[in-house]
């Protein structure tokens, strides 16, 4: 099966250009001193290094294993809150940042589109103004990334994506938590993506090589991920020495993969598609044939809510899928995302091996 040619999704121009383009580019190579991560946006793990993703992952576990295995309570967070802007209905990140939030000792404030209009009632600009005075940390799921850039540009605060159209970062860090949780570490191992060239993909492609983990790709006709973030995913690939393949074919993604993933084919926005999304993703459903063609000790990962046509209840509620672990490390990732930009915390157990 011959790799896609290079598109734009829908015309999408996208811009890779930030202050941290330098920093983002780096894999996984140890810096002088503890990763800097008080006070960052995230907004896109392409503005976060190697050891910049552990620390996160390793501050997230350092919590799961002190408040859940202990027991211990930790009002690190006491005194603060955050802004939740929530454009685009969610079950697991809503839930998992609100009482993550208050399990820290901080106030979440949950703000729907019947509470605030970005851009319409009032600014972005003057939105973010607000409430860089009123609150400590922003979290927003919105229908366009350039809304989240403005707030992080005309705000005093730091924000931190909870799902644009272009990308999913505290998806991926649930995901590589689990993944470690399961395999141990994640040097050396290959994730098999069928589905969707969506945010949630994009995600993959710029961070997975950092980690040192190579990606497989099938997508099919149409559907292909944005060219501009193929393009320096496969550079980045290069610099890190992991390898990236695009295919239209998921037995030829799935050879030897370690993870077999996907999504929903059909996101919030994408309904009148519905049809017509339906046949072009024909054959990409996986099961346990899929699985044949993986390596002996695959895995399977969905980041919910699912659809039989994405994968069937054999492959889904089998002892190989880790959704409901994975959906768990959603609340354990943000929790480790919000202690690690607002406070000067520091994990007591001891860094998992990655």
């Amino acid at each position: 099966m011959m790799s896609f040619a290079l598109r734009s999704v829908l015309g999408r121009s996208v811009s890779l250009s930030n202050k941290c383009s330098v920093r983002s580019f780096r894999c996984g190579q140890v810096m002088l001193g503890a990763a800097v991560l008080k006070g960052r946006h995230l907004l896109t793990l392409k503005d976060f290094n190697g050891e910049e993703i552990k620390q996160l992952l390793w501050t997230a576990a350092d919590l799961k294993m002190r408040i859940k295995e202990k027991g211990e309570l930790l009002p690190l967070l006491q005194g603060k809150s955050i802004a939740m802007i929530f454009e685009k209905r969610s079950t697991r990140t809503r839930i998992s940042t609100e009482t993550g939030f208050a399990l820290l000792g901080g106030h979440p404030c949950f703000l729907t589109t019947q509470d605030i209009h970005l851009g319409v009632n009032e600014s972005r600009k003057d939105t973010a103004s607000v409430l860089s005075r009123l609150t400590d940390l922003i979290l927003a799921r919105v229908y366009k990334h350039s809304d989240l850039e403005q707030l992080a540009e005309d705000g005093s605060i730091p924000v931190i994506n909870g799902l644009s159209e272009l990308y999913h970062p505290i998806q991926i860090l649930a995901d590589y938590l689990t993944l470690q949780e399961h395999f141990g570490s994640l040097t050396g191992l290959t994730i098999s993506w069928i589905g969707d060239g969506n945010n949630v993909l994009h995600s993959f492609m710029l961070s997975a090589p950092k980690l040192g983990m190579n990606l497989r790709a099938a997508i099919p006709k149409g559907h292909e991920p944005d060219a501009t973030v193929t393009a320096f995913a496969k550079s980045l690939s290069e610099k890190c020495g992991t390898k990236m393949l695009f295919t239209h074919d998921p037995l030829e993604a799935a050879s030897g993969a370690n993870v077999l993933v996907t999504d929903t084919w059909i996101s919030m926005g994408q309904e009148e598609e519905k049809a017509e999304r339906l046949k072009a993703f024909h054959g990409f459903q996986i099961t346990m044939k899929t699985g044949q063609s993986a390596a002996p000790n695959w895995v399977f990962l969905h980041c919910l809510p699912r659809k039989p046509e994405e994968v069937d209840d054999e492959v889904f509620y089998s002892p190989r899928s880790l959704v409901f672990q994975e959906a768990e490390n959603r609340k354990w990732t943000i929790m480790g995302a919000m202690v690690s930009i607002l406070t000067d915390y520091s994990p007591t157990n001891a860094k998992p091996k990655f």
